[in-house]
């Protein structure tokens, strides 16, 4: 793995911090490097998703959250993948995970019918039940939709979830597809998907997306953005499609920073301290 930082690798932005809006770090053995390489690149906040990962295991999202409370926020649910796997036990521990003040959103929940790695039915009904946690505890909902945008956009407006904060991560859709989330009020998401070769369907819907409602991510350690793609993917990564999207939106990348970092803090209801000097390198 290349240890340079961001300044190093031409990443970082000079002036305004940035979040990413939704990376994974269950697992990796180098937390503390990858965390101090975030915030030399200019991060100042990480939204780190909490997911299901075996009967009462969700994963280290919020304990890394309570130990990073200037550097991290959780998410928690169940993901569509995993939804035929969990039982009624894991619904509960999410629902009691949502009080968690730290847990600043209930997801990624949605439908992905690339894999089907839980029939359509199942992904479904976990979606539904995600929704109503959400709204239950006026918290944003993270949607992850590959291959099923029609459904999930059915199922979203049966739940009554129109104008629920709610950010589709990792959005890879058509305009069209973009176009009708934007209509129920949705952010869209933006990872390093969008500096591929073969993303100007992703590029060409970034460009539809109201600016007060773009948000920038990682999905680390998945999709590396270029010029770091057949690596693992990190959030210091982030600032590489921060590039593309200005570029895209025809902005200054300390801009497009501002933007989707005010976003973000908007969104998840992140606190003031983001405003505050950053601290010093982080270890777990």
């Amino acid at each position: 793995m290349n240890e340079t930082t961001g300044a190093d690798s031409k990443a970082g932005c000079e002036c305004v911090k940035i979040i990413d809006a939704h990376c994974h770090l269950d697992g990796v053995e180098d937390l503390a490097r990858i965390l101090a390489r975030a915030r030399a690149a200019g991060l100042c906040h990480l939204v780190v998703n909490g997911l299901w990962r075996a009967p009462g295991d969700f994963g280290s999202a919020l304990d890394l959250a309570r130990r990073h409370t200037d550097f991290i926020s959780a998410t928690a649910a169940i993901h569509p993948h995993d939804a035929a796997q969990a039982g009624e036990a894991d619904f509960e521990r999410v629902r009691v995970l949502a009080q968690d003040p730290l847990v600043r959103a209930i997801g990624e929940t949605g439908l992905d019918y690339h894999y089907n790695l839980s029939p359509p039915g199942v992904q479904r009904e976990a979606m539904r039940r995600h929704i109503r946690l959400a709204r239950a505890v006026n918290k944003p909902l993270v949607l992850h939709i590959r291959e099923a945008h029609g459904d999930a956009l059915d199922l979203f407006v049966e739940e009554g979830a129109t104008g629920h904060p709610t950010q589709v991560h990792c959005f890879t859709g058509t305009p069209d597809e973009a176009q009708s989330w934007l209509e129920l009020g949705c952010h869209l998401s933006f990872s390093g998907a969008l500096t591929f070769k073969n993303g100007e369907g992703i590029r060409a819907a970034a460009r539809l997306v109201p600016l007060d409602r773009l948000l920038v991510e990682t999905d680390s350690p998945y999709l590396a953005p270029v010029p770091h793609r057949g690596k693992r993917c990190e959030p210091a990564f982030v600032v590489e499609t921060l590039r593309v999207l200005a570029e895209v939106r025809g902005l200054s990348v300390d801009e497009m920073a501002a933007v989707t970092t005010q976003n973000a803090i908007r969104l998840f209801n992140l606190p003031p301290l983001l405003s505050a000097p950053l601290r010093g390198e982080a270890s777990p």
